[in-house]
Parts: structure tokens; C-alpha cells; sequence
């Protein structure tokens, strides 16, 4: 019989406890969130790497119900808090599969991690899906999450997207480096995103919106680079330029008059 994996026996030990499975009855004050992972992190990797920090009662990677392929996070359950905080202090951004890792509460899931560094990728292949946007843009920063939009019915890609950074300084250098790039032999449109609760079509990125993240705890200082796709003010008129100064006649010296010796002049 093959080896139950430690995710398995931690389940059958929380049943035993009369719990009603880890996902009920998880200690949010307890369990930190695993971001930006690699697709090549599993379960049992996850639980390896934590083990140091403290005894562990769960590990979960959520997963795509049809590919079977995780979105990149996941959640870890220790037995109690103070190994928890000892995580995030220790594995908070190591790398793993050269990407470093975001640990932090809980309780401030992805959705709370959010600043509005929402990134619209649009005119994108057919075949492109959620794994390869996150594989693409990781590259600037860390990825909160990646959205392929799809018909409801055929599950067909509408051909354009989303990706979601943890800050500004990411999304902007995804957006200078992309927009206009070939993805899957398709140039891609990347900008910022509309904003959904707004009926002005006012995209996010904005600075007040920068500020906001900012005043976060962590949060990172507001660039004072121009937002890419803002339109740039007029450059200032150019002063005329000075008059050119003609300069003065070269001074010669007074001709002397001929000298005039016996009514003849003696030169």
C-alpha cells in the first residue's frame, strides 16, 4: 500500500478530533497564506518547507476542479499562533523555484491584499489560460491572481484578461514591458484595467489610489514616475533665444598722413 501523504493523515487526525475537516474548522489566527507559488509546489513540498517552523495541522493548495492545477496559493494550519507569526517572519519572500514566496495572516487573504494594481491584458491567444498569464507577468512582481474571461456556456476564451499585483511598482513595469508584445504570436494590449464600480470609465492606477496603498502597513512609496498610458501634459514653450550680438569692427590704428619732404611726399 502506498504511503499516505502527510496532507491525508493530517485530515484523518482533525476527523478524529471530531472536526469537520480542515477547511471547517481552521484556526484563521493560526494559518497563514502561501502566495506566488510555483506551479511545480505541491502539498507535501509546502508542508516540508513549514515543518520548520512549527507542528503543522494542514496544509491547502486550492485547485482547478478540471486541470487538477493550483492558482499559485494556498494555506498552511498550525497548531498554534505563535508558530504562525514565527512563519511569516522566516519564510516570507524566500524563494522557491526562484519565486519568492508571500506569507503572511490569513485573515488578510488575497482579496484584502489588493491596492488596485488590476492589469487588463487584452487580444490574447485562444490557447493562453490562467497558468501562462501568471507565468508571463510573475516576472515583474508578485501576482495576486490571473482571470481569463470565458463564455459561460462553451468555456471558450473571450480573448482577454486580468492579472493583480500586490503594488503599484509591479504593474507598471508589466505594462511598459508588455503592451504591444507577441504572446502565443498575438501582440497583447496591456493596460490598466476599468474599474467595476464606476460608471465614468476610470481605469485603476490612479494616484489616489497609490496613496491609498501607500497608507497600508508595508505599503510601498507612491512613485513620482507618469502612470503608463496617462496622457502627458504639453511641454512647456521654448524661450526665444537671445539675440546674437554682433561683435564690434576689428580697431585699427589711424593712418598717418604722408610726410612731405622739398613738396615732395617722402613715404
Amino acid at each position: 500500500m502506498a504511503t499516505e501523504s502527510k496532507q491525508q493523515q493530517a485530515q484523518q487526525y482533525q476527523m478524529q478530533l471530531g472536526g469537520g475537516g480542515p477547511l471547517f474548522d481552521r484556526n484563521q489566527e493560526a494559518t497563514v497564506y502561501v502566495g506566488n507559488l510555483d506551479s511545480r509546489m505541491t502539498e507535501d513540498l509546502v508542508w516540508e518547507l513549514f515543518l520548520q517552523c512549527g507542528p503543522i495541522v494542514n496544509v491547502h493548495i486550492p485547485r482547478d476542479k478540471i486541470t487538477n492545477e493550483h492558482q499559485g496559493y494556498g494555506f498552511v494550519e498550525f497548531k498554534n499562533e505563535e508558530d504562525a507569526d514565527y512563519a511569516i517572519k522566516i519564510v516570507h519572500m524566500v524563494k522557491l523555484f526562484g519565486k519568492p514566496v508571500k506569507v503572511n495572516k490569513a485573515t488578510q487573504d488575497k482579496r484584502t491584499q489588493e491596492v488596485g494594481a488590476n492589469v487588463f491584458v487584452g487580444n490574447i491567444h485562444e490557447d493562453v489560460d490562467e497558468k501562462m498569464l501568471r507565468d508571463v507577468f510573475s516576472s515583474f512582481g508578485i501576482v495576486l491572481s490571473t482571470k481569463v474571461m470565458r463564455d459561460p456556456e462553451t468555456s471558450q476564451s473571450k480573448r482577454y484578461g486580468f492579472v493583480t499585483y500586490d503594488n503599484f511598482e509591479s504593474s507598471d513595469a508589466a505594462i511598459t514591458a508588455m503592451n504591444g508584445q507577441f504572446l502565443c504570436g498575438k501582440p497583447i494590449d496591456v493596460s490598466y484595467a476599468y474599474k467595476k464600480d464606476t460608471h465614468t470609465g476610470e481605469r485603476h492606477g490612479s494616484t489616489a489610489e497609490r496613496v491609498l496603498a501607500y497608507s497600508k502597513p508595508g505599503g510601498a512609496p507612491v512613485s513620482k514616475a507618469p502612470l503608463p498610458n496617462a496622457k502627458m501634459p504639453p511641454p512647456p514653450p521654448m524661450a526665444p533665444p537671445p539675440p546674437v550680438r554682433q561683435p564690434p569692427p576689428p580697431a585699427f590704428p589711424p593712418q598717418q598722413p604722408p610726410a612731405f619732404f622739398g613738396g615732395q611726399p617722402y613715404g
